[in-house]
């Protein structure tokens, strides 16, 4: 059981409780929320929407870049019980490499995840989206370090499962999907985009059926192991999801209602997944 990267922030949830959360983890592994070079501050507010069946969200990615994050969250971070995925997003393929490679340099670091749901400045195209950019983008990162990495695919390709096949063959060890959906909402009076950003990722139950049915093509078209998320929330779900090929859930939006999602969802997995 892991967390969707961004979706349980472990050192504010440390503020809060204390050594308890340590005693208590709610995740046998833990994704970091997704960092850049540089720093940035996110979109502007507002940046939720709450759907009839999930969640909109707009936050742009907020993070202390790749120098704040090694100084200040990976420390903190460090001292959780499970071991730590660091979540890296780049603008080009030296960038992702680089960012990888800095990130795999520290003995805290288990594994890499790698979020290429961005542009190439070289290519204008999203790196996830496109086989042969997934491939080059994996290329590159690939010799510069021995550390797993995770490619987490985008369910905005025209075809998740080609991308899958090309991440496997440049490398990958594993891919995690689905990422959020595009989406928008507008303000009940002015009819105005709501979101500062204008749009955002959909994620919660309202994107499970499309999650599960991009779980089972890619899993029946890799022989990595696949991570499957999108609107988990019960142990039934997460039965559902390993049904369709598989190897291990994340737990993201469900997180935001019950912070102890994640050890409820693997008890219920536990013990047969009845729960609905």
């Amino acid at each position: 059981m892991l967390n969707g990267s961004g979706t349980f922030d472990a050192i504010a949830a440390r503020r809060a409780f204390g050594d308890m959360l340590l005693d208590r983890f709610p995740f046998d592994a833990f994704v970091s929320k997704t960092i850049t070079a540089e720093p940035r501050q996110g979109n502007p507010p507002p940046r939720l929407w709450e759907t009839p069946a999930g969640l909109i969200n707009s936050i742009g990615l907020p993070n202390k870049g790749l120098d704040g994050f090694l100084a200040s969250d990976l420390p903190q971070l460090a001292e959780l019980p499970v071991p730590l995925v660091v979540s890296v997003m780049g603008f080009s393929r030296d960038e992702l490499a680089s960012l990888a490679g800095a990130a795999c340099e520290r003995d805290e670091v288990a594994m890499v995840e790698l979020n290429v749901s961005c542009p190439n400045v070289e290519t204008g195209l999203i790196m996830g989206a496109d086989p042969d950019e997934t491939a080059r983008a994996l290329e590159r990162v690939r010799p510069v370090t021995d550390r797993p990495l995770i490619v987490k695919l985008t369910p905005n390709a025209n075809d998740p499962a080609a991308v899958a096949r090309a991440a496997e063959g440049a490398g990958a060890d594993a891919v995690s999907l689905i990422n959020t959906l595009k989406g928008t909402a507008l303000h009940p009076r002015t009819r105005a985009a709501w979101l500062g950003a204008g749009s955002g990722g959909v994620s919660g139950p309202a994107v499970r059926a499309i999650a599960l049915e991009q779980v089972r093509s890619v899993a029946a078209a890799v022989e990595i192991p696949v991570i499957g998320m999108g609107g988990i929330a019960s142990g039934r779900h997460a039965a559902e999801f390993m049904a369709a090929g598989a190897a291990a859930v994340a737990v993201g939006t469900e997180s935001f209602r019950d912070p102890a999602a994640g050890a409820r969802i693997a008890a219920e997995l536990a013990g047969g997944a009845a729960p609905g």
